[in-house]
């Protein structure tokens, strides 16, 4: 039985039943945090070289100590790895044995098989030892050392040998020094012990088992164990605390304070201590040339070195505000990720080197390059720069000779390339010929290509104020709505046949379950299509087509449905129902949420308006733990007040400058909970910060912990993952523009 109520409502203009008071929505004040990334240098493949430390000084250089002496990094720039030269500068150093490198003062200072010495200070630093295997060094001024080798420890005082002792049967692993007491602290694998400069006693303070590694801040001793982490508290002499094992690699072998952060390292990675008690985990080759750390040191302009088995890395900080995020990621995008005007990913790459790249194809160019559209439209209409109208320009005419290349009156191709290249294509099956020689164009159109596109040139038609692109997208909207119409509700390919995916026949949606997502999904999508199309064009068989759907076939009813309802097919139902209903498909969630924009901002009423809002925050309310900045700025578009703005700007600011593809891996971390399987494929309770996890588009599902196999062989583009998002904030005024510029 019809609900006539309901009817009548949805066809009465501009009446709100939901009428609220509006309340300004929060806006994130974007003011510079400090943007991660790694520099990294490599030892050539096939080396046997190994660093033992790494240390920049005062001036800025970086000096390191290896198995085979002391090189130099070179060349190493974000995103070009750079590699190592023997260290030459002091011709008179080359024959001395430096089994040491530490530093004084922020100077380098080393110790060979004879003395201590240094280059600063004029080279007057040169103070013998008895030790000729020496392999630890700490200077408690110029003219006070600590060497150990492993088993002795030798006090150096003004070029005497002051003190000779041990630890007993326990193995020295690491010494420092501690300007606030003036003494020396000598760890042991299972002690730690004080040796006083002044009285020449060395105390134990405190035994324990399995250290491999601490520092020492104030107050604050940190000891590594293959355990976890302790603190140990030196003003009262006692273990402050439990044993911190709930951590991303409880194997710690490195552990140093730097920067005023605890650092730690192990055979997989290594992490820092925020300031809430969780961790930023550093792994993979976004970040480490190699996993097992060696060494952590302070690096020049507040960086931290971080040495491993594969070569170095420098973790850098730079003061950024998302607007210069932005424009980095601009200039990324624009200067290796266009093809044919399409927003694309650079594929075929030589472990990360961005120089052996090719621009591939995909089978959804046209949604990704909306996606990148939609952010320039928005960035346009915020700033009214000239280049993002060009670079709207360009993205149209690719989107738009998707229509044109091939014979099909409204059809968009998936893609179109110069001919000759079918078998290098992806999916070669799918490409047909153009009636142009020269190009072939890729067929099998879906529906998520179909809602990104009228996403895009609705958004153009609304806020692009030149008058032959705006003229242009509308005659796009209502040639592929006209199409579809005429069609029956589908896409019709070159075969004369439907689409597998391009389905809005209320035969093929309502055929399915009510809890089965596609049900849900291509109501919404329609709708959205119909009124963007309307709004522009203003024919009436879109608004009157519209109705009809909500009306005779329930559209209104299944676009409302509460996504809590989505859910697997019955065991015995349709077995295409039960392939669309496997697990959540985070897809059908990027085709809602780019949906949202044609369905809400272009409701044919405010009766519609609120229901639609009212869907909308339903659905986002289940997507809230992926914290996607995109989608809770999507949310934002309905006015609402609870769209986790902190999370939108917490996903910008925290997503990597890095988008290439590096192997990935967090499944083994001991600092995440781990939820049973589920349907939603919700791996933990929390999900992990962007830059610890795998790259990857707003379809993908971001509690994917791992990422194994194609290390390095491609690179994403910034357009669809992060650029929308961030203009769309601004456009919204829920981003503010840069703070202090």
């Amino acid at each position: 039985m019809k609900n006539f109520a309901l009817i009548s409502l949805l066809f009465l203009p501009n009446l709100s039943l939901f009428a609220q008071k509006k309340e300004p929505q929060p806006i994130y004040q974007d003011k510079a945090f400090l943007q991660d990334y790694s520099i990294k240098y490599y030892w050539p493949k096939g080396s046997q070289t190994t660093i033992i430390a790494a240390y920049s000084d005062r001036n800025k250089d970086i000096k390191v100590l290896s198995n085979e002496g002391l090189f130099l990094p070179r060349d190493g720039q974000f995103l070009y790895p750079g590699s190592f030269s023997a260290d030459k500068r002091y011709r008179t150093q080359a024959p001395k044995k430096v089994q040491v490198l530490s530093t004084l003062e922020n100077q380098f200072l080393l110790a060979d098989d004879k003395a201590v010495f240094s280059q600063a200070w004029a080279g007057s630093i040169y103070s013998k030892h008895e030790l000729p295997a020496v392999k630890m060094l700490a200077a408690g001024g110029m003219s006070t050392f600590l060497l150990s080798d492993g088993n002795s420890i030798h006090l150096l005082e003004n070029g005497k040998t002051t003190v000779k002792t041990t630890l007993g049967s326990d193995r020295i692993l690491e010494i420092r020094f501690h300007t606030p007491s003036g003494s020396f602290f000598v760890l042991g694998t299972g002690s730690l012990a004080q040796l006083n400069t002044v009285t020449k006693s060395l105390i134990t303070l405190v035994k324990g088992s399995n250290f491999q590694s601490f520092d020492v801040s104030g107050n604050q001793v940190m000891i590594g164990s293959s355990a976890g982490y302790r603190e140990f508290d030196l003003a009262t002499k006692s273990w402050k605390g439990d044993l911190h094992s709930k951590v991303p690699v409880s194997d710690i072998q490195v552990l140093r304070h730097v920067g005023g952060k605890w650092w730690f390292g192990t055979n997989n990675g290594a992490f820092s201590l925020r300031k809430d008690g969780k961790y930023e985990y550093y792994q993979g080759e976004r970040w480490l040339p190699g996993n097992e750390v060696k060494h952590i040191a302070a690096g020049p302009q507040n960086s931290v070195l971080i040495s491993t088995n594969a070569g170095l890395s420098q973790i850098c900080f730079k003061a950024m505000s998302l607007y210069d995020k932005a424009t980095f990621f601009e200039e990324q995008v624009r200067a290796r990720h266009i093809r044919n005007g399409f927003n694309a990913s650079l594929s075929g790459m030589d472990h990360g080197d961005i120089s052996t790249g090719y621009l591939s194809d995909s089978d959804n160019d046209g949604l990704w390059t909306s996606m990148y559209l939609g952010g320039e439209i928005f960035r346009y209409a915020v700033t009214k720069e000239k280049d993002a109208l060009e670079n709207i320009r360009e993205c149209l005419d690719g989107m738009e000779r998707l229509y044109t290349i091939n014979q099909i009156p409204g059809f968009p191709s998936r893609s179109f390339e110069r001919s000759g290249f079918m078998n290098q294509l992806s999916d070669p099956e799918r490409w047909q010929h153009a009636s142009d020689p020269e190009w072939d164009w890729k067929a099998t159109t879906s529906s998520d290509e179909v809602i990104g596109h009228i996403f895009a040139f609705g958004a153009l038609a609304e806020l692009v104020d030149e008058p032959n692109l705006r003229k242009r997208s509308i005659v796009l909207i209502d040639t592929l709505m006209s199409h579809i119409i005429k069609n029956n509700w589908y896409l019709i390919d070159y075969n004369g046949k439907p689409t597998t995916w391009g389905r809005w026949n209320p035969e093929y949606v309502n055929g399915f379950p009510t809890n089965i997502g596609d049900r849900k999904l291509n109501s919404s999508n329609i709708m959205a299509m119909l009124q963007t199309a309307y709004r522009f064009t203003k024919k009436p068989i879109y608004k009157q087509k519209a109705f009809e759907l909500m009306e005779k076939h329930g559209y209104f009813t299944n676009l409302m449905r509460p996504i809590k309802q989505i859910g697997m097919a019955n065991p015995d139902g349709d077995p295409l129902a039960k392939n669309l209903s496997d697990g959540w498909n985070h897809s059908d969630d990027e085709m809602y949420f780019v949906g949202y924009w044609g369905l809400y901002r272009y409701a044919f009423n405010d009766t519609l308006k609120a229901a639609y809002k009212k869907a909308i925050i339903d659905h986002w309310e289940a997507e809230r733990p992926e914290k996607d900045g995109a989608w809770n700025i999507f949310t934002a578009l309905t006015g609402t007040k609870q769209f986790d703005l902190d999370e939108a700007a917490w996903y910008l600011r925290e997503h990597p400058l890095d988008l290439v593809d590096w192997a990935i891996q967090n499944s083994h971390r001991k600092d995440i909970e781990l939820l049973p399987a589920n349907f939603r494929d919700q791996t933990t309770k929390e999900v992990l910060p962007p830059d610890e996890r795998p790259i990857q588009r707003h379809n993908g599902n971001m509690f994917h912990l791992d990422r194994n196999g194609g290390n390095g062989t491609s690179e994403h583009s910034a357009g669809d993952i992060w650029l929308l998002p961030y203009w769309l904030g601004r456009y919204l005024g829920v981003i503010s523009a840069p703070i202090g510029k």
